[in-house]
């Protein structure tokens, strides 16, 4: 059956505001698409009104991460048919649990977090991520990644003043429950079971979320349940594809198989 809808949710990652999707929202919106990108609870301002909150913002200090994915569910349910969902890092996640829950006609997980049962064992995920964790700090602090974290993160081979602006536009605090939930089973997905279309996509020069922990990802689907499931993989690009010069590539690849659907 033809994919009919023209909504799509973009789902935002950890680290990062939701106007990280700008770009995405009027390239999309300009092939006759509608798109929204909610920010998450607690998360509506600018990049430099949220970090200025930080480290007392204890809304969102709290915030869960089952909390995050009934919040993307919800907006997602308030269309009258099934949108399709776009997720980045983090957001890929939710995008996967929303999709295995039934409630997307078509998905993509951009450099997605894994889901539970994909433990992301690789250095360079480690070495970028685990402070967000938490661990022996105040969990009603929130967690701003350092600009030399963010080079090593996100923006790695990227000219310095690149590095500098995408920092200042987007870099915002994060909730340390949130990033523990995704080693929860609030980031369960049944691996089993049918579900709609999943594009997975990858970066050679991803960090945070390596090429090799997005392959781990796609292998766990069950692959011969009648869904369709792809993985792809874009040279040269790092954790900061959204915003890379390279993203409209990224972006007419998806919009290339939405078509096929």
């Amino acid at each position: 059956m033809a994919l009919t809808t023209k909504n799509i949710v973009f789902v935002t990652g950890a680290f990062v505001s939701n106007s990280c999707w700008d770009d995405w929202r009027i390239y999309f919106e300009s092939r006759g698409y509608h798109t929204i990108a909610p920010a998450w609870p607690f998360k509506n301002g600018t990049a430099s009104e949220l970090r200025a909150r930080q480290p007392n913002d204890t809304d969102l200090a709290t915030l869960t991460l089952e909390q995050l994915v009934d919040h993307y569910i919800k907006v997602v349910r308030s269309f009258p048919e099934k949108p399709i969902v776009i997720g980045h890092s983090l957001g890929g996640l939710i995008t996967q649990i929303i999709n295995n829950r039934g409630y997307a006609a078509a998905a993509v997980a951009i450099h997605s977090v894994p889901p539970q049962g994909v433990f992301p064992y690789e250095f360079s995920f480690l070495r970028g991520g685990w402070r967000v964790l938490g661990l022996f700090t105040s969990m009603k602090k929130t967690y701003l990644m350092s600009f030399k974290k963010w080079q090593y993160a996100f923006v790695n081979g990227m000219p310095l003043a690149e590095q500098k602006k995408a920092y200042e536009q987007l870099a915002i605090p994060e909730s340390k429950t949130v990033a523990r939930g995704g080693l929860t089973s609030a980031a369960y997905v049944d691996f089993n079971k049918p579900h709609a279309p999943l594009l997975l996509t990858a970066g050679t020069e991803g960090t945070l979320i390596p090429a090799h922990l997005n392959r781990r990802n796609y292998n766990k689907y069950k692959k011969d349940n009648g869904s369709i499931l792809e993985y792809k993989e874009f040279p040269n690009r790092n954790h900061f594809v959204l915003g890379q010069k390279s993203w409209k590539e990224d972006a007419d690849y998806i919009l290339d198989w939405l078509k096929k659907l």
